[in-house]
């Protein structure tokens, strides 16, 4: 039997766990006999358009190297944010003619929603021509916002930071007794899986956040102040706050702090920031007492330091099932997670055609928060609880973790 051989590639924002979807792929590569050669693309699509592409299976030749990947975070392959035209048939064409003339069988993409666009417009091309390659789709994102999976690879370790992180604010928050309110802006445009996380910050030693505010309802900013109001008054002099960074009132404007940046990536996603800021000069303003902002933003894509075990065992195993369904004949397929019914978390992997998943978003049920609309209730608590579990052991060299270079 004819050897094959795939490709690997990675799009879209990093996370603590891509790398060991990666690291799942090559090992589930090397141990089905099935393949000769294993590529990667460097920079995901452009870099294949580039014919930026490297022999994996002469890099990864130990399992010890292996492991390594699995514990390095951001992306060793690179990405890119690269919207593929399906009226563009000159690109498509050549994105095949770089896959025939490498003899590619499979062809797998980690990221997310984009990513998935991806493979959707490419398994799609790829049956209008007829053509042997099958598509496949693994799931990441730390949005946690991807349709038809319970969760996603690198949402699980990032949701561990915020938790940590806020716990950690919590205590520098507590040791004045004055009045004061800290606002902590999360990631999170249209959905607020992540700042949900932050709820996970409660101890025996502390109560936890106070308030916690998504982009799946309206924020009303004289509610807002209602709600700090009340815990100045009734419960605390320090009140800790995390808001998503999509927040917008109900007329969908956002908050935020002065102008919108006006940076657009590829997708159309437009950046933006400011919702904590603008709400702590509402807040110094109405309440006269020392307010401040922190905004999180990328913290806690790369945090190997504070990854999740979970989260990456996961992620290696989603990587790994990929090949196996690849192996199995499908295409147009991303991996999910299936939680499995039952006292004890497990998952299982699944699968859904691509085109239930690409350009939709999966946003936090309402009655996952609270009636107030102004925290997650028990639901929230449950669901997250599992994802954060386990802590990961590095290697140290100089004081700080050593991580394989990225390429």
């Amino acid at each position: 039997m004819k050897k094959r051989r795939c490709i690997i590639g990675q799009s879209g924002g990093p996370t603590v766990a891509i790398n060991s979807s990666l690291a799942g792929v090559i090992d589930g590569a090397i141990a089905s006999s099935m393949y000769e050669r294993i590529y990667g693309m460097r920079n995901g699509i452009e870099g294949l358009l580039d014919l930026q592409i490297v022999n994996l299976s002469e890099r990864f030749t130990t399992l010890d190297l292996v492991e390594r990947l699995r514990k390095t975070p951001a992306m060793y392959l690179g990405s890119c944010r690269y919207k593929l035209d399906t009226n563009d048939t000159e690109t498509l064409s050549k994105i095949f003619s770089i896959l025939e003339n490498f003899q590619i069988d499979d062809f797998f993409y980690i990221g997310g929603n984009d990513s998935m666009d991806t493979i959707l417009k490419l398994s799609d091309y790829g049956k209008q021509i007829d053509s042997p390659i099958r598509f496949i789709g693994i799931p990441k994102t730390i949005d946690n916002d991807l349709v038809g999976t319970d969760h996603t690879p690198g949402f699980g370790s990032a949701a561990k930071y915020i938790a940590t992180t806020m716990l950690e604010v919590m205590y520098d928050c507590a040791i004045y007794n004055k009045p004061s309110i800290t606002i902590v802006e999360i990631m999170g445009r249209n959905a607020g899986w992540l700042t949900a996380a932050a709820a996970l910050a409660k101890t025996e030693a502390m109560e936890g956040v106070d308030l916690i505010y998504l982009p799946e309802l309206a924020f009303d900013v004289d509610q807002f102040l209602n709600d700090v109001d009340y815990i100045l008054q009734t419960k605390k002099k320090q009140v800790l706050v995390a808001v998503s960074e999509g927040i917008k009132d109900k007329k969908g404007n956002y908050i935020q702090d002065g102008e919108i940046s006006g940076q657009v990536d590829a997708f159309g996603h437009i950046s933006r920031s400011g919702a904590g800021k603008a709400l702590e000069k509402i807040a110094a303003n109405h309440f006269q007492c020392k307010v401040r902002s922190v905004e999180i933003n990328v913290l806690q894509r790369s945090c190997m330091h504070c990854a999740s075990e979970t989260d990456l065992k996961e992620a290696f195993l989603i990587g790994r099932s990929a090949v196996g369904k690849a192996l199995e004949g499908n295409n147009g397929i991303m991996l999910t997670y299936e939680r499995v019914p039952g006292n004890s978390y497990q998952v299982r992997i699944g699968t859904v055609d691509v085109h239930e998943s690409a350009n939709k978003e999966r946003l936090v049920p309402r009655e996952w928060i609270n009636k107030e609309g102004n925290h997650v209730n028990g639901t929230m608590i449950n669901y997250l609880t599992p994802l954060i579990q386990g802590e990961v052991m590095l290697e140290y060299k100089g004081g700080v973790p050593s991580y394989l270079p990225l390429m």
